[in-house]
């Protein structure tokens, strides 16, 4: 390593936390705290008493009374975002304009013209990194598909399979949640975009989508006590289109009880690809096989979660940010967008949108 590169593995970055929900205290939080040279010195929070509470619990100094405070404050050089999506835009925003480095919980935004107008302001402020918390369900086996397809061992890919549900029955009376509620969810519905962004890391973006979603449970008990109404569809079908002309049904349900809760397969004029997404087990065939045999994943493949690593290392100009780029993210807003739209007006949506 040359002296420059050890003088930036060492550089100080000063995080402030905004919205220390579940993925902050378990992830970021301690992942940022376990890198050298880097200290979380701030949180803002839903109220102060709660941000008190968070900054206690993990030794960080300085409690904001606003996450406009924060961003603000000279005293932070990077900002990971970990509120609803409803404030992922305008968070973003504002940091970059106050020279601040981002990173921002999944679910990029509501929309696809905010994760366009998150990007742009990205692409104006090149210095900075800007950065989406990836999908880290198939980190495991996702250079082995990608190295599998590219060898040639499926041919042309000519259709897809993906059903990731949660094999539960209808939740009558549950609470509301704001995963139920559009108005701080946007176009996001269930675990869709994380299973995208993985099918985009394997074959790419869609080029077209065809939706139907239903609401199954219209209402829950909201945080007053009285019913609220549901505006997320719990059940979503999709068919689309991606390069090369493959076609692809997704599924994603949270009312299929005691069905199976998701596998993935890739067909293709040579061969099979069957991904077992309980157990992140890969099983492939090939053309004259009798049945799928199981494709080992060598270790040196298997990547891992290391978000707050990889967020400050391209800080310090150590790597480029791989997993997710706000380009990655806008194309999974695009297709969120895609299937409501296309849900709504029973007809096709072609992609860029």
């Amino acid at each position: 390593m040359s002296n420059i590169q050890n003088l930036q593995k060492h550089q100080r970055v000063r995080v402030g936390i905004v919205g220390a929900g579940a993925n902050s205290r378990a992830k970021h939080i301690p992942g940022f705290q376990s890198i050298d040279g880097v200290e979380v010195v701030g949180v803002a929070n839903r109220s102060r008493d709660s941000g008190r509470h968070i900054a206690d619990e993990f030794g960080i100094k300085r409690v904001y009374d606003s996450w406009h405070e924060l961003v603000q404050s000279p005293e932070i050089d990077a900002v990971c975002i970990g509120t609803w999506p409803y404030m992922h835009c305008p968070i973003t925003l504002s940091a970059l304009e106050n020279g601040k480095h981002v990173l921002t919980e999944a679910r990029m935004a509501m929309d696809a013209s905010e994760a366009r107008a998150m990007l742009q302001t990205s692409r104006q402020n090149p210095q900075l990194v800007a950065q989406v918390v990836p999908s880290p369900f198939t980190l495991k086996v996702d250079r082995t598909i990608q190295d599998t397809i590219g060898s040639g061992y499926l041919g042309a890919i000519t259709a897809i399979e993906l059903r990731a549900t949660q094999g539960s029955f209808p939740e009558w009376g549950g609470h509301l949640q704001w995963r139920h509620d559009r108005s701080v969810s946007g176009y996001n519905i269930l675990n869709m975009g994380i299973w995208y962004e993985a099918l985009m890391r394997w074959v790419g973006p869609a080029t077209e989508v065809f939706a139907m979603t239903k609401v199954t449970v219209p209402q829950r008990i909201g945080t007053s006590g009285l019913l609220g109404q549901v505006t997320v569809p719990d059940h979503v079908d999709v068919l689309c289109r991606f390069a090369g002309d493959a076609q692809a049904h997704l599924a994603f349900s949270a009312v299929t009880g005691l069905g199976a809760t998701g596998d993935a397969w890739l067909f293709g004029t040579e061969g099979t690809l069957h991904l077992d997404t309980g157990s992140m087990t890969l099983y492939g065939g090939r053309r004259g096989e009798d049945v799928l045999m199981e494709i080992a994943v060598a270790t040196e493949k298997k990547e891992s979660w290391r978000v707050e690593e990889e967020f400050i290392n391209a800080i310090r100009g150590l790597e480029q940010v791989r997993l997710t780029t706000f380009e990655d993210g806008l194309a999974y807003m695009e297709f969120t967008e895609a299937v409501t739209k296309s849900a709504q007006s029973r007809q096709s949506i072609f992609l860029p949108l």
